[in-house]
C-alpha cells in the first residue's frame, strides 16, 4: 500500500472515529427497525395491487427473486462500510472508487431522491387524514413537514425514535394480516374461511396466469417497493457501533423479505383468489373486505400513513447528510456543513424541507403531467445508488484482492459474481423500464438531469479545483 492509500484510508478511520462531527446516538435497537422499515412501503400496501392483476400469484416469485438482489447489494453495501463506515457513504464510495464526478453525481442524485419522495409522500399523507377528518390537506402536509423538520434537527436520536415506532407500526400490521390469514386457512373462521386454500396460488389460472413476460413486467414496480432499504448505510457515521450494528442489520435482509413481502402475499393470495385484486387497491384492504372485517379499511389507511410519514421523516434525515457530505468535499455550498450544537445538519435540512413544502404547494396548485415526470424520475434515481454501491464494491474488492486497501471485516459472498448479476438485473429492469409505455417516463428525464450535472460540476471545477479531491478538505 502506497504512503498516499494509507494517508486516505486512516483519514477515512479518523472520520468514522468522531461520526465526522455527528453524534453517534443510533443504537442498535434503532438501527434494525430502520433497516426492517426501509424495506416496507406503500409500494406493499398500495402497490402490490397493481402487481397483482398483472402477474397473479407469480408476483410472489418476483418479489422472491428481486429480494435476493437486493440483499447482494446490501452485502456489497456492508463490505464498504466496513472498510471505511461514513454517513455520505453512497457519494463517499463513489468518489474514491469510480471517480470525483461520480461522487457528485451520486450526491445530488441521492439528495433529488429523498427531495421528490418527501414531497410525494408528505402530500400521500396529508390526503390520507382526510379518511378521518375533513381538514385541508395543506394543512395536514404543512404540519406533517414541520414537526418532522423539528424532530430531525432535534438530535439523531429523536430522528432513530421515530423511525423506530413508525417501523414497529408496519412490521406490526404485516405480522397481524399474516397471522390472520393462517388462522383462517387453519380453522376456517370470518367469511373467506370456507373457499380460502393455498390451491388458489394455481388453481385460478395457473401460477403464471398472464405469462411470463407479464411477470417481468412487474420486476420495476417490484425493485421499487425496495428503494430506500439502502438507507442503512447512510446511518454509518452517527450509529454507537457500526462493526458490530450494521453487519446484523444487513444480514437480516433475506428474512426481513421472506416474512414481509414473499410471506404475507402467500397468505393474502391463499385467503382471497388474486382475481379479486385491482390497481388502485391495496391487497390488504381488498383482502380485510373479502374476510368481512368492516375496521380493515381504517387500520390499513392508518397504517400506510404511517408508512407515509416514515419515508418523509427518512427524507428529511438523508438530505441534509448528503449535503453536508458534498459540501465537505467542495462539490456543495460550504454553508451545507452547519451542524446544530446536537450534532444534526441545520442549514442542509433546512433547505431541503423547505423544498418539500414548496413542492407540496406545487403538487396542489398544478397536479399536471409535469409534476408526475419529476415524481417517475425518483425511480431511477434511487436505483442509481445501487448502481453505484455495486460498482464501487467491485472495484474495492480488487484493489482489496491485491493488498493495496485493507480487506473488510464483512465481505460480500460470492462477489465480484453477485455484484454483477445484481447489476445485470438492474439493467434488465431498466430495459423493462423502457418497453413499458407507463414506467419509461422514467427514463425521460435522467439524461436531461445528467447534463444539468455535468454542467455544474463544470462551472464548480473552474472555481473549484478541490472539487476534485478524493478527501475532504
Amino acid at each position: 500500500m502506497t504512503s498516499v492509500q494509507v494517508d486516505q484510508h486512516r483519514d477515512g478511520k479518523e472520520a468514522a472515529r468522531d461520526g465526522e462531527g455527528y453524534q453517534r446516538g443510533l443504537g442498535a435497537r434503532q438501527i434494525q427497525m430502520i433497516a426492517i422499515g426501509g424495506a416496507i412501503g406503500t409500494g406493499l400496501f398500495l402497490g402490490a395491487g397493481k402487481g397483482i392483476s398483472k402477474a397473479g400469484p407469480s408476483l410472489i416469485l418476483a418479489y422472491a427473486i428481486a429480494g435476493l438482489v437486493i440483499f447482494f447489494i446490501m452485502r456489497a453495501l456492508g463490505e464498504l462500510l466496513m472498510y471505511r463506515p461514513v454517513s455520505g457513504s453512497f457519494s463517499e464510495y463513489a468518489r474514491e472508487f469510480i471517480g470525483p464526478f461520480a461522487g457528485f453525481v451520486t450526491g445530488w442524485t441521492y439528495w433529488l431522491f429523498w427531495v421528490v419522495t418527501g414531497i410525494t409522500e408528505v402530500t400521500a399523507a396529508a390526503a390520507y387524514m382526510t379518511y378521518w377528518w375533513d381538514i385541508p390537506q395543506w394543512l395536514s402536509a404543512l404540519v406533517f413537514t414541520v414537526v418532522l423538520y423539528g424532530a430531525n434537527l432535534i438530535s439523531v436520536k429523536l430522528f432513530g425514535e421515530l423511525e423506530f415506532w413508525f417501523s414497529m407500526v408496519k412490521v406490526t400490521a404485516i405480522i397481524g394480516m399474516i397471522l390472520i390469514c393462517a388462522g383462517i386457512l387453519t380453522i376456517g373462521f370470518s367469511d373467506a374461511g370456507d373457499t380460502a386454500s393455498v390451491a388458489h396460488l394455481w388453481n385460478e389460472g395457473g401460477f403464471f396466469p398472464h405469462g411470463v413476460g407479464s411477470t417481468l413486467m412487474t420486476l420495476q414496480m417490484v425493485m421499487f417497493a425496495f428503494l430506500a432499504v439502502e438507507l442503512v448505510g447512510v446511518t454509518a457515521g452517527e450509529s454507537k457501533d457500526p462493526k458490530t450494528v450494521l453487519p446484523r442489520a444487513i444480514n437480516t435482509v433475506p428474512w426481513r423479505i421472506a416474512v414481509f413481502y414473499v410471506g404475507a402475499l402467500i397468505m393474502i393470495l391463499s385467503v382471497v383468489p388474486w382475481t379479486n385484486f385491482h390497481p388502485g387497491v391495496s391487497p390488504f384492504v381488498a383482502a380485510f373486505q373479502k374476510m368481512g372485517l368492516a375496521a380493515g379499511a381504517g387500520i390499513v389507511n392508518f397504517v400506510v400513513l404511517t408508512a407515509a410519514l416514515s419515508s418523509c421523516n427518512s427524507g428529511m434525515y438523508s438530505t441534509g447528510r448528503m449535503l453536508r457530505d458534498l459540501a465537505l468535499n467542495s462539490q456543495g455550498p460550504k454553508f451545507f456543513t452547519k451542524l446544530t450544537p446536537s450534532g444534526t445538519p441545520l442549514v442542509g435540512t433546512t433547505f431541503s424541507a423547505a423544498l418539500m413544502l414548496v413542492g407540496v404547494w406545487i403538487n396542489y396548485q398544478w397536479p399536471g403531467k409535469a409534476f408526475d415526470y419529476v415524481v417517475s424520475f425518483a425511480t431511477i434515481s434511487g436505483m442509481w445508488a445501487w448502481i453505484v454501491i455495486l460498482i464501487s464494491q467491485i472495484r474495492y474488492r480488487a484493489k482489496a484482492d491485491r493488498g493495496e486497501l485493507p480487506r473488510s471485516e464483512f465481505r460480500a459472498p460470492g462477489a465480484p459474481f453477485t455484484s454483477w448479476f445484481a447489476l445485470a438485473f438492474i439493467g434488465m429492469v431498466i430495459v423493462m423500464m423502457g418497453i413499458d409505455k407507463d414506467a419509461r417516463i422514467s427514463l425521460y428525464c435522467a439524461p436531461l438531469w445528467g447534463v444539468i450535472l455535468g454542467v455544474a460540476y463544470w462551472v464548480l471545477r473552474r472555481r473549484n479545483p478541490e472539487a476534485a479531491a478524493f478527501s475532504r478538505r
